[in-house]
């Protein structure tokens, strides 16, 4: 894939990054950036730049972690469902072996009824 270059600007700073994701993609990210360290700096004017990239930081690792364990316990729900479903399956099968035996005694039973 074709390396990207794109220009962003966040908090009045200009960075200049080689991606492998689509230009719109790397913008959207620098804007979402800025928007949240730009709020955080005016809303705490005693932050230094530092201060506020590590909060924010901070911030989206926080919610990386919880989107990474949310989807680890979705994945974990799923095979248990999967595995549910098997075990159902496997019943089920066993169930109509059952009956498939169940109706051909009956029917030997029938069978020999009838004979009488």
């Amino acid at each position: 894939m074709a390396k990207n270059k794109v220009k962003l600007t966040i908090c009045g700073n200009d960075y200049y990054i080689t991606t492998d994701d689509e230009i719109k993609y790397a913008q959207e990210l620098g804007n979402e950036i800025d928007g949240r360290l730009s709020r955080l700096m005016r809303d705490n004017p005693r932050l230094s730049m530092t201060q506020g990239a590590v909060l924010t930081a901070l911030e989206y690792a926080d919610s990386a972690k919880r989107a990474t364990q949310s989807a680890e316990h979705l994945r974990s729900q799923i095979q248990e469902y999967l595995e549910d479903a098997a075990r159902a399956r496997t019943d089920a099968e066993i169930a109509k072996r059952e009956l498939e035996r169940v109706n051909k005694e009956l029917s030997s039973v029938r069978a020999r009824l009838y004979e009488s």
